[in-house]
């Protein structure tokens, strides 16, 4: 993108204070990792109920983020979803269902799926995993934990469309217009 999308304005607000906004209510604990742009998260998110966690080395690829996500939860913590902080537009039925599919059935990672088969974020993973979370480094993100086992994987089927996310111009645009 050439500049911090984190913090484009999206309809008047920044896309990250759209994406946690979106989180509010619907999890106990939100914790928001931060990079470069760590100051200007925290204002971007000033005023609504999270902790924030930075990741020293936020070029070592989203696997590190994570990581210092994780090593941030508080002890107690049963289950994690990673969000996408480009990521505003998640439906309102993702997050809750994926909980409910977790408290419901009990394996340790659950994948939304979306309409085509496409499987994307956010994902939910259960405190078993989270050793190996935090041990991530690279851009795969939670895709090899996912990968590892997949007998604890449960996916859950949305008959929509995968939520767009923020990664060139033509992307901001389009968010604009949905």
């Amino acid at each position: 993108m050439g500049r911090p999308k984190l913090l484009l304005d999206l309809r008047g607000r920044p896309v990250i204070r759209r994406t946690v906004e979106a989180m509010l209510g619907k999890v106990d604990d939100v914790v928001v990792v931060t990079g470069a742009e760590d100051a200007a998260l925290r204002e971007a998110l000033e005023g609504l109920a999270v902790r924030f966690a930075n990741n020293p080395r936020p070029q070592d690829g989203q696997g590190s983020s994570i990581a210092v996500g994780v090593k941030a939860l508080k002890p107690w913590t049963r289950a994690a979803l990673v969000i996408l902080g480009d990521q505003p537009r998640i439906p309102d039925s993702v997050m809750p269902t994926l909980i409910e599919a977790f408290a419901r059935i009990g394996k340790p990672i659950v994948v939304p799926v979306y309409r085509g088969g496409i499987q994307g974020n956010p994902v939910l993973f259960g405190n078993e995993v989270f050793g190996e979370l935090a041990a991530l480094t690279g851009d795969a993100g939670g895709k090899a934990v996912v990968q590892a086992r997949p007998e604890r994987v449960q996916s859950v089927q949305f008959d929509l469309p995968m939520p767009a996310d923020l990664d060139t111009p033509e992307d901001y645009a389009r968010l604009h217009v949905e």
